[in-house]
């Protein structure tokens, strides 16, 4: 068996999210069903993280084991050609040894919240992007941002349906920049919660509107209580940007 590493890219609109559901498609199984197509095979196919309906990856890290020779290139170009018409890619393919795991092997996790400030309805960035109207005040997110970042109980941004067994997180990074057209929020972490970037960019979102100040977003994460959070932004805007491992 050899042990390949794919590089995913995938436009989260049409999915039920990263895993196999019952109920809809998902990007797992897209991938699944075209290794299975190529090869033959039935081979489960992990990932670093598992994304929600509507959400994007721009390079999730995943892997799958594969008994039939063939190249990293060709399964690459393989998948690509049977995954179609989904809006999924394989950006990069390569073998790893096969104690490498996308999930467990993975030290760090980058998100991207995009935030399009417009007061014009969205049409090219339609469910790509969380539309607010201007103005907004970055700098007060920033600074809001601040009071999350390190190790902390964040019980108030987790889903009640999360089901890590602690809800201390340890969050490296969270920066909120001006961009073109609009806002990014940058999320760094090992690991995440269960909604916990999105709930964290909504309650963002009341800083950038006056509706908070950075010190209710304080306030909301020393409370500890999922009753307390401000507001849980929707999917569109975020994206699954990049894996960390071990060099």
């Amino acid at each position: 068996m050899t042990r390949f590493r794919l590089t995913v890219e995938f436009d989260g609109r049409p999915f039920m999210g990263w895993q196999r559901q019952a109920h809809g498609p998902s990007v797992q199984q897209v991938i699944e069903e075209a290794v299975q197509r190529v090869t033959g095979e039935a081979a489960t196919v992990y990932a670093a993280g598992r994304t929600d309906a509507g959400v994007h990856a721009t390079g999730m890290a995943a892997h799958v084991e594969i008994g039939k020779p063939i190249t990293p290139f060709r399964l690459m170009e393989a998948i690509n050609g049977l995954a179609r018409p989904h809006p999924v890619a394989i950006l990069a393919c390569e073998t790893v040894p096969d104690d490498w795991h996308a999930r467990f092997s993975c030290i760090g996790r980058r998100y991207i919240y995009r935030i399009a400030e417009r007061r014009a309805p969205l049409t090219l960035d339609l469910g790509k992007a969380w539309r607010l109207r201007p103005p907004l005040d970055a700098e007060a997110m920033h600074a809001a941002a601040q009071h999350l970042v390190g190790r902390h109980d964040f019980t108030t941004f987790r889903s009640t349906h999360c089901q890590s067994a602690s809800p201390v997180k340890t969050l490296d990074r969270l920066d909120v920049r001006r961009v073109a057209g609009g806002i990014e929020v940058e999320a760094a972490a090992r690991s995440f919660l269960h909604h916990q970037v999105r709930s964290m960019v909504g309650c963002l979102a009341l800083v950038g509107q006056g509706k908070w100040s950075p010190d209710d977003m304080a306030a909301a994460l020393a409370a500890a209580d999922r009753s307390r959070l401000g507001l849980n932004a929707p999917p569109d805007g975020l994206y699954f940007v990049e894996a960390l491992y071990p060099a």
